[in-house]
């Protein structure tokens, strides 16, 4: 495994961290407390390439390598401070715009992907439900073969983008005595008759990401709306699951190095008892094992990277890395609102705010729980 990378990638990357910069940390506390997504930095994202980075150009995207993708992602993570806009920019590429550049039929490709590029598009992904999460064998939404398509109902929730959606990747079965086996993956409209979301949910963190439920009330669909053949909406999952859990947190990375910088600084800068804090040992350690959590998050990362782009299976590899990125960013985060004291306790600083960010990548994507369930099972237990 080579991880050196190209000018051209560090070029790229850079101008990443240029861009987001100087466009998108602009009110981040103000729209942090309102709970609210700058769709104006949305399109700037887009235009600048962002959203359409690993898309093939046929659609509009920018045909990417994974590797670069990562390396780019990890740059708007470093340069950008609202990482509720960095989770939601994530959760449209890889748990929609995957699955249908993926699965999906050319019309498909041509009608959503060019629009979910340029940013004209906002995609939502339902599958969690109240009752049903990790479990996607207890799926309660059913669809209902009619003529011509299909009768969709249910409710999903926690469905990132869903409030301002315009269309949305769900999850229903054809069978419940098929278990697993019966999940069929569809593409729904906002304009669909019996699609509607509910208010959007608050949250301890990533509140600029909104969030929301999917009611689907004997919502028809037609044929053409079926992504992948009936009963293969678990490859359809797992693939997007793959592919997120190895993605989605790169702009992690990005934030821990910021962090960490920060973090150094600061020490260098606060006195106390005549001298830096950053001398004394309880401070020093905590900044050390900051920088080992960064460095091995991201040899993890990079590593499911390499083996996605040599097409090589990453179920393990990419569970692996979900869990100790997320945990690393959560202690880190703890120790740095500690090193800072009761200045990373205060909303200016931005301190606490990376640990309302950080606890809720502990959770989506699947817990860490389930994760060390999937490290476990793929070792044999």
């Amino acid at each position: 495994m080579d991880f050196s990378w190209t000018p051209e990638q560090d070029a790229y990357k850079r101008a990443v961290v240029d861009f987001a910069k100087d466009n998108l940390n602009d009110e981040v506390i103000d729209r942090d407390r309102r709970g609210e997504l700058s769709l104006d930095n949305w399109r700037k994202c887009a235009e600048f390439g962002i959203l359409g980075l690993p898309v093939s150009p046929d659609y509009g995207g920018a045909g990417e390598d994974i590797l670069t993708t990562m390396l780019v992602m990890e740059g708007l993570g470093y340069g950008c401070t609202d990482l509720g806009l960095v989770f939601a920019i994530n959760a449209q590429m890889w748990s929609v715009q995957h699955p249908i550049e993926t699965f999906g039929t050319e019309e498909q490709k041509e009608r959503y992907l060019p629009g979910l590029c340029r940013g004209d598009l906002i995609g939502a992904h339902g599958m969690t439900e109240p009752d049903a999460g990790s479990d996607t064998a207890s799926l309660q939404a059913r669809a209902k073969r009619v003529d011509g398509g299909y009768v969709l109902s249910g409710v999903k929730t926690f469905s990132t983008n869903a409030p301002i959606c315009h269309l949305a990747v769900v999850f229903a079965t054809l069978d419940p005595g098929l278990g697993r086996g019966g999940i069929t993956a569809f593409l729904v409209d906002r304009e669909a008759q019996g699609f509607s979301v509910s208010n959007d949910i608050s949250k301890m963190g990533l509140r600029t990401s909104p969030m929301s439920e999917i009611v689907l009330r004997d919502c028809f669909v037609p044929d053409s709306a079926r992504l992948g053949s009936e009963g293969a909406g678990l490859a359809v999952f797992n693939s997007s699951m793959e592919w997120e859990r190895s993605c989605i947190l790169a702009g992690n990375i990005g934030a821990m190095e910021r962090q960490l910088e920060g973090c150094i600084r600061y020490a260098r800068e606060r006195r106390q008892f005549g001298q830096p804090i950053g001398k004394f040992q309880s401070v020093s350690n905590r900044i050390a094992d900051m920088k080992v959590r960064l460095e091995t998050a991201r040899l993890l990362l990079y590593k499911v990277a390499w083996l996605k782009q040599n097409r090589k299976p990453a179920v393990v590899e990419a569970a692996m890395a979900k869990l100790y990125l997320s945990e690393s960013f959560l202690q880190s985060s703890l120790d740095a609102l500690r090193i800072y004291g009761g200045y990373g306790y205060m909303t200016e600083f931005e301190v606490e705010r990376q640990v309302r960010d950080a606890i809720g990548g502990t959770l989506y994507s699947g817990t860490s729980d389930i994760q060390r369930v999937i490290i476990a099972r793929m070792l044999g237990l």
